[in-house]
């Protein structure tokens, strides 16, 4: 018997402390997997949490050619008008959200904190992507007590950013209106932090990196991109290599994204007509059946 109750108790015991491991890696593995994805994407930030070492340095990084905000000029929930033109001086979130997006609702409260952090040196402005009535998005808003600007988005506005392929997608813009960062899903708190204090030239207990933007941030910047997703170069030429990126940034990938296949290639990589359009482009090179198209590529940019 009292054997059996030894054995139970170290069961107990290891039951419990898996279920503490569970729910500590399950609240950790959120904030890794978005990190990781990111890293994976443009180079963001990478989280203390993320190696194996407790105390390595947070790396935060930036666009080293960060375009200017798309402008605009829309009236908030409340009928005041959010322009970009008034927040010059300021680090800039602007987030794109909806109210029925789980990983939206979760970050709001972290947005919250940060606006009442920064105060006036920061402008967070939420961008709802709600079909919703604009009453029932602004009692929703105020039932979470939201304290900064929240305007209705739309097709048309989302694409002025190069698109919103996600939810919640949130870019980083520094003082003088250039977008530095996208990130897509969810975040530490801390990693927003770290950004807005190195934007605003405070110290930060960070390490600060710079990549470039090849359609990371803008779709738009795919035709700066060297690689992509997903497509094996191997075995080609540089000349062969460049005439092979010109095809892919312009054709126009068909799975109904209205994308050219590069573009299509960086913002969702695991379209399966993108990477065939791809992969049937670079044959065609490496065979020397696309060698003519350089010369057709440079009579169009003419």
């Amino acid at each position: 018997m009292r054997k059996v109750s030894i054995a139970a108790l170290v069961g107990v015991a290891a039951l419990l402390t898996l279920g503490l491991e569970l729910k500590s890696s399950a609240s950790l593995a959120r904030r890794i997997a978005t990190a990781g994805l990111a890293s994976a994407a443009n180079g963001t930030s990478r989280s203390r949490a993320e190696s194996n070492e407790g105390d390595s340095e947070m790396v935060i990084r930036f666009a080293s050619n960060p375009q200017p905000l798309p402008p605009f000029l829309l009236s908030d929930l409340d009928g005041d008008v959010v322009s970009t033109a008034s927040w010059r001086g300021k680090v800039v979130i602007l987030n794109f959200w909806a109210t029925w997006c789980p990983p939206c609702r979760e970050e709001i409260p972290e947005m919250i904190e940060l606006s009442k952090r920064f105060k006036d040196r920061l402008q967070i402005v939420g961008v709802s992507m709600d079909d919703a009535p604009e009453d029932e998005v602004r009692q929703f808003t105020r039932n979470l007590g939201i304290d900064y600007p929240i305007v209705m988005g739309s097709g048309a506005l989302s694409r002025e950013y190069g698109g919103v392929p996600a939810l919640p997608t949130t870019f980083v813009a520094n003082t003088e209106g250039r977008i530095v960062q996208k990130h897509e899903g969810l975040y530490p708190i801390d990693m927003y932090d770290s950004e807005i204090r190195s934007l605003l030239g405070m110290q930060v207990d960070a390490k600060v990196e710079t990549f470039e933007d090849t359609g990371q941030i803008f779709l738009k910047n795919a035709i700066h991109a060297k690689d992509l997703p997903g497509v094996d170069f191997k075995g080609l030429s540089e000349d062969q290599k460049h005439a092979a990126l010109k095809r892919l940034n312009s054709q126009m990938c068909t799975c109904g994204c209205r994308l050219t296949i590069a573009q299509c290639r960086i913002n969702d990589s695991s379209c399966s007509t993108s990477q065939q359009l791809a992969e049937k482009i670079v044959r065609e090179i490496r065979s020397g059946a696309g060698r003519a198209v350089p010369a057709v590529s440079n009579t169009i940019r003419q």
